[in-house]
């Protein structure tokens, strides 16, 4: 991961401070239903406003494509943080421009403004060097504090950080440094749990962590697709057949890089995914023709526990069972809970990423037990496979 300076190499007392947030949250009925990114980017408003800076938070929401969408508009979510951080933060009525110039101009140190949603204009998404310098126009700092739009090389992503000079925020900080101590100089061994419905979503993720980590743990309804290339029935389960030699030449680098790839022993098996349903535990290869494997069994689980315990470095994304629908979220609470355990215990580094998986850990209430949970999504998956983040990347200059 490259080299990037941080807030506290930063002077931006009295300076107009551009801060690329991502406050792309839920809404539900006009009003944000969930605050985590809002909460998370306090700090750095926080410490930039109490260095004297003129703190301008810009950030996309939803995609407009390059239209102004009343639907859109960031001027609820500025409300929101303005609670949250418990002082006036002023609304500009655009993101480039005099509207926005007459904002930021009245601003004084420790004083914070939003401006409105970066995709109203087309060049955002385009990282236009017009927008560019547009946006540059408007601050004589760049923070970049949103890694999760870090896979995207966009004006206010990429572009500023190439014009202006350029910082990571502290939870930019926070998610580099936690991925880094995860995959790039991990404590050994170091685990990976893969979960989650599809191999063909995840195939450059299972292909990069096998070179990458002692033991890779493959769950949910992807194991499947490994276990019927093995030759063994799954019955009705959800499997990826044409995707077998695919999985085989998964097996086969794992083997060549010394990886341990870890498949269910038992399972918890239903005639069908609803709640309520009559279920049955059986060994892996005695699962009838009219059964659905939804959750490891209680073999896997001590299997997985013992392994764990052996562990240092655990790097998770995707359920092991359907754990939205009880009783299938056994298997990924049994494993968040020891994993929880184990890293307030000082014995091992977890950093879990992915909606699924912190939705899980939300449910098991061990999320904030965790070394570091990303909200990122889709930049914390093509970290995961190995691939260079243009946002990242931009911070090192």
């Amino acid at each position: 991961m490259p080299q990037f300076k941080t807030l506290d190499h930063a002077d931006v007392a009295g300076k107009r401070v551009l801060v690329r947030a991502d406050l792309n949250v839920p809404m539900q009925n006009g009003q944000v239903s969930d605050a985590t990114r809002l909460e998370r980017l306090v700090p750095t408003i926080k410490d930039l406003a109490a260095k004297g800076a003129k703190v301008v938070v810009i950030s996309h929401f939803d995609r407009p494509k390059g239209k102004r969408v009343p639907e859109m508009s960031l001027k609820p979510v500025a409300q929101a943080l303005a609670k949250i951080l418990g002082k006036d933060v002023t609304f500009a009525d655009d993101c480039v421009g005099d509207v926005a110039s007459n904002v930021i101009g009245a601003l004084k140190g420790g004083d914070v403004a939003v401006l409105e949603n970066l995709r109203y204009y087309n060049g955002e998404e385009a990282n236009d060097a017009a927008f560019v310098k547009q946006l540059a126009a408007l601050g004589d700092v760049y923070v970049n504090d949103a890694f999760s739009a870090a896979h995207r090389a966009h004006a206010s992503t990429e572009g500023l950080a190439h014009v202006l000079p350029a910082y990571a925020g502290r939870q930019m900080q926070a998610e580099l440094e936690a991925l880094g101590a995860a995959l790039e100089k991990p404590q050994k061994p170091v685990m990976a749990v893969v979960g989650g419905s599809k191999v063909s979503t995840k195939l450059d993720v299972l292909s990069n962590l096998v070179t990458r980590v002692d033991v890779l743990v493959i769950g949910g309804g992807m194991a499947n697709t490994f276990l019927y290339a093995q030759g063994i029935n799954v019955g009705k389960s959800l499997c990826e057949k044409d995707l077998a030699d695919t999985a085989r030449e998964v097996l086969a680098k794992a083997t060549a890089h010394g990886c341990e790839i870890v498949l269910p022993q038992d399972a918890v098996i239903a005639d069908g995914l609803k709640a309520g349903v009559g279920t049955a535990m059986c060994l892996i290869g005695d699962v009838p023709d009219d059964q659905m494997i939804l959750d490891i069994g209680p073999a896997s689980i001590q299997a997985l526990q013992v392994k764990l315990a052996k562990c240092k470095t655990l790097l998770w994304n995707g359920p092991v069972g359907a754990f939205e629908t009880k009783p299938f979220d056994e298997g990924t609470m049994a494993i968040a809970r020891t994993a929880a355990h184990m890293t307030k215990k000082g014995l091992l580094v977890s950093v879990a990423g992915g909606g699924d998986t912190v939705a899980a850990l939300n449910a098991a209430h061990v999320s904030d037990q965790f070394t570091y949970v990303s909200t990122a999504g889709g930049a914390f998956l093509e970290w995961l496979e190995g691939k260079e983040l243009p946002g990242v990347k931009a911070l090192a200059g």
